[in-house]
């Protein structure tokens, strides 16, 4: 094991995704009060209750759950509703920018145009002025989130479920990627969102290549800004070289992709999904960028699971499996699958790499003497780089 690797003590999850930023619940609550008289009236009494902030909560943004209440055509109603606001500027955001606007209108169309169950969306609040921060309200979905802390491979409902109810669940999920990416005309989709007529409208790639290109481009400046004024990671820069030169020849048109399309972001109800959530990664690209990044979340949290001496769940979202189903439910034939996963590898290494800066700027880590000690699953990476991750998991028989 290298000298900065980090501890096995060490809470894996807490490193391997943003840390939320904390709203004071009582202002909150006064503050969004006052926003939603402004929305069903005066007349209509509104009242707001508790807020809570879920413990798993998407990390890259404030998530507050809200219980509001409020007369309608002479009916008292109660309403359970997520609040979610962009991250302030003081909190080191993960990601350089985070387009609400274009999250709702994501929304709203999969959950319009596809059978994908999303929440409904029922205000997207592109001022800042009532909660100091944009945000969007939507409903809550209730049922079992697969837990990041700790990992659902590591003792969890998931982990604890039955063969069959796992099948379920992941059967279930991978359907959910091949009914989004049957959705027709998803450029429509970044068009809607670009905002008043004056605003220039978004280049659409004329295919799913041109789509990827300028994914890989986008990762790379995101890379760029993630880094700048800090020590720059070799693997992270080994790994886009690579990935540059090796891209494949992807034909076909794009389509919209989840983006951060793992089962931690799905809300379960008897191992079904009943909420899809998450939408901030959404771009239009191959439909292997969806399935790799599927593949390799899951493989993340294997590898935790077997550097800590833990059984896991290795028969769960295997490579063969995934693939099987995808193509027979959508009659695509997957290509280029290794690729993909390297390249969700090599997304996530920036976000963490990201995540472990802002730890240190806020005086909750010292800065390693290698920066590539940041990437928890440098591991991983390297042996996907050198060829050698998949043989070995072949050789176990995984």
């Amino acid at each position: 094991m290298p000298e900065d690797s980090p501890d096995m003590g060490t809470d894996f999850t807490e490193v391997a995704r943003p840390s939320d930023s904390r709203s004071e619940s009582g202002d909150l609550a006064d503050r969004f009060g006052l926003w939603l008289t402004g929305i069903v009236g005066a007349d209509a009494r509104p009242e707001v209750g508790e807020t809570s902030v879920p413990t798993a909560a998407g990390m890259s943004s404030d998530t507050v759950m809200v219980d509001a209440a409020w007369t309608s055509d002479g009916t008292r109603n109660n309403h359970r509703l997520v609040l979610r606001m962009a991250p302030g500027e003081d909190a080191m955001p993960v990601f350089p920018s985070y387009d609400l606007a274009l999250q709702a209108a994501v929304m709203r169309a999969v959950r319009e145009r596809t059978a994908v169950p999303v929440p409904r969306v029922y205000r997207y609040e592109s001022s800042v002025e009532p909660l100091g921060r944009e945000f969007l309200v939507m409903e809550r979905v209730d049922g079992d989130i697969p837990p990041d802390v700790m990992p659902y491979n590591f003792g969890s409902w998931v982990s604890e479920a039955s063969p069959e109810q796992r099948l379920r669940l992941q059967e279930s999920s991978v359907e959910v990627l091949a009914q989004l990416h049957a959705m027709a005309d998803p450029e429509e989709v970044l068009c809607a969102a670009a905002g008043p007529a004056e605003v220039a409208a978004p280049v659409v790639p004329a295919d799913a290549g041109g789509a990827l290109r300028e994914h890989l481009q986008g990762q790379r400046r995101y890379y760029e800004w993630a880094s700048d004024g800090g020590p720059r990671s070799p693997l992270i820069e080994r790994a886009f070289d690579v990935l540059e030169s090796t891209s494949p020849a992807v034909a076909g048109p794009p389509v919209l992709c989840w983006g951060d399309s793992r089962i931690g972001n799905i809300v379960f109800r008897d191992f079904r999904p009943a909420g899809v959530l998450d939408w901030e990664m959404a771009a239009l690209g191959p439909r292997e960028m969806d399935l790799g990044w599927t593949i390799f979340l899951h493989r993340f949290f294997e590898d935790l699971a077997a550097q800590a001496g833990l059984p896991g769940l290795p028969e769960m979202l295997r490579r063969s499996d995934v693939v099987a189903q995808y193509e027979r439910s959508t009659g695509h034939t997957v290509r280029d699958l290794e690729w993909f996963v390297t390249y969700a590898a090599l997304r996530q290494a920036v976000i963490m790499y990201r995540i472990q800066r802002r730890t240190i700027a806020f005086g909750q880590a010292e800065q390693p003497g290698d920066p590539d000690s940041m990437i928890m699953h440098r591991k991983g990476l390297e042996e996907m780089l050198d060829g050698v991750y998949w043989p070995a998991l072949a050789e176990a028989g995984l």
